[in-house]
C-alpha cells in the first residue's frame, strides 16, 4: 500500500451525520422532522466530510493533454501539499517501465485492469491527485479515490486537447487506434468523467495552466461552502440575524416547498452565477443538454443535487421525448427577426422545457417519509406539459408524487382540454373550474397558506403540498437555458458575433418566460431591451408603461391566445424585487394592496428603472389573425396565436437596429380553429384531427407535431371533474384526490 500525506498536520474534522445530537420529540414529529432540519445537519455532515482543510484529497480528472499534471503542481505550490502524478508517481514506480511500454506489452483492456489495481494501492491524504486519462474506466479504483476526496473534472475544449497532444506527440491513449478518429475516442471517454466528478471547471479555449489552477481552488471552495447558496421570499424584510437564519432556504427546500410561508416568492439571496465572454464563447458549439449542464450546475449547488445526478436527469428530460434534436432551436424569419421555437416537446408549448427536467429534480429533493401532491394552475399549456412531465417518473416516484391541475373550464382552447384530460394518469388528474385562471391561481395560493389546513393533510395523510406553476423556482430555473441556448445558436449560425446585442420579444401573461430572459441576461447574454408582448389583457404593458397595476376596472376577456389571458402576474413579484434593490417590505405592501384594493403604484424611479430595459404594448385579436395570415403568405410559416401576438408587438416597437428573437410559445396545431380562421380556411367545423391533417397538407413550417397529432386519435373520452369557483371546494377536492392516491380509500 502506498501511503502519502500531507505536508504539514491538519486537523482531523470528518464527523457522522448527527453525532452528538439529540432529539425528542412526539411520534408525528418523529414522522414529519422539520425537512430544514434535516437537510441541514445533512450539511454539516458534508461539509465535514468534504472540507479541503482536512484529509481530503482534490482529484484533477480529465481528458489525456487536460493539463491535470501542470495544474496539480501549481495547485500543489499554492497549497503547500503533496503533488502525485498517477503516471510518475504510481503506475512507472509499480511496474518498472512507462506507461507507453505497458500499454504496449498488455494492451488496452488488461492496461485499464493493471492500472486500477495500482491505483487502489494509493493511500492518500491532503494531496492533490492528478489522474491518467483512463483512470475513470476502472469503477473500482475511482471509487475507492472518490471517499476520500473531490474529483474536479478539467472541462477543456476539444480543439485544445488535440492541439496539446500533438505538441507532447502522444502516439499511445487507451482504446486510441488510427482507424477511430481522435475526436471519437474523447467523445467516448466523456461519458466515464461525467459519471464520476463532484465539480466541474470549465475551462475556456486558450486558457493557462494558472488560471485553471484558481479556477479549480474557486470551485473547491464553492463545492465546500455549502451554505453560501440560499434562497429568500420576496416579501422578507428581516434585519435581525435570527431572523435571517430561519427565513432562508436551500434550493432543495425552495423547490419542495414552492411558495414561501409568507405569500412571497422564492428568489436566490445573491445574485445570479456570471460566465466570462470567454466561457460563453466555448459554449457556441455545444448541444442543447451541454449547456443546460453548464449553466445549471452554476445554479444548483451539488449539496442539493450532485453534478451527475444533475446530469442524468438532463440527459433524460432533453432525449427522445423531443421532436427536434436541438430541442429549442431557432429560425431566421425575415428581416432581423427570427424565432426560438420552443414547441418541440411532448405537448407541444414552451412548457416542457422545464416541465419535462423539474418533475426529476423535484422526486430528487423530497425526503423519502412523506408524500407530495403538487397542486398546479392552468390557463391551458401547463396542465398537459406537468401531467406529462410527473407520468415519465419512475414507478416508486409515482407511489408518492402526484399532480392535480385546476383549469379554467371554458377559459382554455378544446384542444387543450382535450390533451389535459387525455394526458390524466395514474398519478395525475385535470379539474376544470368555473372560473378563470386569476381565480385558480389565487386559490392555490390560499390553499398554500392556510397552515391549518396544510397542517392537517401532513398529520392525518402524511401528504406535503407543492406547486409546479413558475411560482417554484425549480420550474423557472430550467427556462433559463433556452433563452441562453438562443443567442448562442445566432452566434454559431454566423448571424452575429459574440458581444452584439439583441433584444427578445415574449408573449407574456405570467411573467415567467421573460423572467427567465432577465436571469440569462445577469448570466452574461447581451440581451439589450425585453419587449413584453399582451393580448387584450394588457394589464403588464399599461404597468410596464405607467407603473400602476390596476385591476379595478378589468375583466378577463377570453382571446385566440389563451395561455397569456392572465390579469395577475405572479413572476412581476421576483422581477420588482429585483429592481427595487430587494426590498421585501414594499413587496409585501404593493402585493397585499393588489390582494386588497386591486392596484398598486409604484415611485417615479422605479419605473424609470423597469423602463431602462423592458418596453411594452399589446395586440387586438384582429392584429393577431391578420400576423398568421401575413406571415403564412411571405414566408409559408403558420405561428400560433401567442407567437403572432409577439410578432405584432415586435414590428412595432423593435427599431430594427440589432436581431430580434421573438419567443414561439406553442405549436400552432393546439389552436386549429384560429388558424385556420386566419388563413381563411371555411371548413373550421371538422373534428380536431380533420383540422390538424388540413393543416398539415399546407406543408408549411413548422411541420405537423407528430405528438399532438396522435393524441388527436385518441378514441377514448377520459372524464374529469369540474368544480365551481371556491376555494373551499377545491379544498375537499384535495383531499378526496389524497385519500384515493395514497390511502386507497375514498371518503363518502
Amino acid at each position: 500500500m502506498l501511503h502519502f500525506n500531507r505536508c504539514r498536520h491538519l486537523k482531523q474534522i470528518t464527523q457522522k451525520c448527527f453525532s452528538g445530537t439529540h432529539v425528542k420529540t412526539d411520534k408525528h414529529a418523529q414522522l414529519f422532522l422539520s425537512r430544514s432540519f434535516v437537510l441541514r445537519e445533512l450539511r454539516k455532515s458534508w461539509h465535514s466530510t468534504h472540507c479541503l482543510v482536512g484529509d481530503k484529497n482534490i482529484i484533477l480528472m480529465g481528458a489525456p493533454g487536460a493539463g491535470k499534471t501542470t495544474v496539480g503542481r501549481i495547485l500543489g505550490q499554492i497549497l503547500g501539499c503533496c503533488v502525485i502524478d498517477v503516471d510518475d508517481d504510481i503506475l512507472e514506480k509499480a511496474w518498472n517501465m512507462s506507461v507507453s511500454e505497458k500499454l504496449q506489452d498488455v494492451g488496452g483492456e488488461q492496461f485499464l485492469e493493471e492500472e486500477g489495481k495500482a491505483v487502489l494501492n494509493v493511500c492518500a491524504s491532503g494531496s492533490v491527485i492528478s489522474l491518467t486519462g483512463s483512470n475513470p474506466m476502472h469503477e473500482a479504483s475511482m471509487w475507492h479515490l472518490k471517499k476520500n476526496g473531490i474529483i474536479v473534472y478539467l472541462d477543456v475544449p476539444v480543439v485544445d486537447i488535440i492541439s496539446r497532444l500533438k505538441l507532447m506527440k502522444i502516439d499511445r491513449i487507451v482504446g486510441y487506434n488510427f482507424e477511430t478518429p481522435i475526436t471519437d475516442l474523447l467523445k467516448f471517454r466523456r461519458q466515464y468523467y461525467k459519471k464520476w466528478y463532484d465539480t466541474r471547471v470549465f475551462c475556456e479555449s486558450g486558457a493557462s495552466p494558472e488560471e485553471v489552477a484558481d479556477k479549480v481552488l474557486s470551485a473547491v471552495k464553492r463545492y465546500q461552502d455549502v451554505d453560501s447558496e440560499t434562497f429568500i421570499s420576496t416579501r422578507h424584510f428581516g434585519s435581525k440575524d435570527h431572523e435571517q437564519k430561519v427565513s432562508t432556504k436551500f434550493f432543495s427546500e425552495a423547490v419542495i416547498e414552492g411558495l414561501a410561508s409568507d405569500g412571497g416568492l422564492f428568489v436566490p439571496e445573491k445574485e445570479f452565477p456570471k460566465l466570462s465572454s470567454r466561457e460563453w464563447k466555448s459554449l457556441v458549439g455545444a448541444i442543447y443538454t451541454e449547456r443546460a449542464q453548464i449553466l445549471l450546475e452554476r445554479c444548483i449547488h451539488p449539496a442539493d443535487i450532485p453534478a451527475a445526478r444533475l446530469g442524468e436527469m438532463i440527459e433524460t428530460a432533453y432525449g427522445e421525448n423531443f421532436a427536434c434534436s436541438k430541442i429549442a432551436p431557432v429560425r431566421h424569419l425575415s428581416g432581423n427577426q427570427f424565432i426560438l421555437e420552443l414547441f418541440h416537446g411532448p405537448t407541444g408549448s414552451f412548457k416542457d422545457l422545464s416541465l419535462q427536467l423539474m418533475p426529476h429534480i423535484f422526486a430528487y429533493c423530497v425526503p423519502p417519509s412523506c408524500n407530495y401532491m403538487i397542486l398546479v394552475a392552468t390557463s391551458g399549456d401547463t396542465g398537459s406539459a406537468v401531467l406529462n412531465g410527473f407520468s415519465r417518473l419512475s414507478k416508486n416516484e409515482k407511489q408518492r408524487i402526484a399532480v392535480v391541475t385546476f383549469f379554467p373550464e371554458t377559459g382554455v382552447s378544446d384542444f387543450q382540454k382535450a390533451q389535459m384530460v387525455g394526458s390524466q394518469k395514474e398519478n395525475g388528474w385535470a379539474v376544470g373550474v368555473s372560473s378563470d385562471f386569476d381565480f385558480c391561481q389565487t386559490a392555490i395560493k390560499r390553499i398554500f397558506n392556510d397552515s391549518d389546513f396544510t397542517g392537517f393533510l401532513t398529520v392525518e395523510y402524511r401528504t406535503v403540498l407543492s406547486s409546479a406553476n413558475s411560482i417554484n423556482w425549480g420550474r423557472l430555473l430550467p427556462q433559463v437555458v433556452y433563452h441562453a441556448s438562443a443567442y448562442l445558436d445566432l452566434v454559431s449560425q454566423g448571424f452575429i458575433s459574440f458581444g452584439s446585442p439583441v433584444d427578445v420579444c415574449i408573449p407574456t401573461g405570467n411573467f415567467g418566460n421573460i423572467l427567465a430572459a432577465v436571469y440569462a441576461k445577469m448570466m452574461g447574454i447581451p440581451i439589450r431591451k425585453f419587449i413584453c408582448a399582451s393580448n387584450q389583457n394588457h394589464v403588464l404593458t399599461d404597468f410596464i408603461k405607467t407603473g400602476h397595476y390596476d385591476l379595478r376596472e378589468r375583466k378577463l376577456i377570453q382571446t385566440f391566445s389563451p395561455s397569456i389571458d392572465i390579469l395577475k402576474s405572479s413572476n412581476l413579484e421576483r422581477h420588482l424585487h429585483l429592481v427595487a434593490n430587494k426590498d421585501g417590505q414594499l413587496m409585501t405592501k404593493l402585493f397585499n394592496q393588489l390582494e386588497n384594493q386591486r392596484h398598486f403604484q409604484i415611485e417615479k424611479i422605479l419605473v424609470e428603472k423597469l423602463q431602462q430595459d423592458f418596453v411594452a404594448d399589446w395586440c387586438s385579436e384582429g392584429e393577431c389573425l391578420a400576423a398568421i395570415h401575413s406571415t403564412y403568405s411571405t414566408s409559408g410559416y403558420i405561428l400560433d396565436p401567442h407567437t403572432a401576438v409577439a410578432k405584432v408587438v415586435a414590428d412595432r416597437m423593435q427599431d430594427k437596429t440589432c436581431p430580434v428573437i421573438v419567443s414561439s410559445t406553442a405549436h400552432y396545431s393546439k389552436f386549429a380553429p384560429a388558424i385556420m380562421q386566419a388563413l381563411k380556411i371555411k371548413e373550421i367545423n371538422h373534428s380536431s384531427s380533420s383540422q390538424l391533417y388540413l393543416l398539415g397538407s399546407y406543408n408549411a413550417l413548422p411541420p405537423p407535431h407528430e405528438a399532438l397529432l396522435e393524441r388527436t386519435k385518441q378514441q377514448e373520452k377520459m372524464e374529469y371533474q369540474v368544480c365551481v369557483a371556491d376555494t373551499n371546494v377545491l379544498k375537499r377536492h384535495v383531499e378526496k384526490i389524497i385519500q384515493s392516491q395514497f390511502i386507497g380509500k375514498v371518503s363518502k
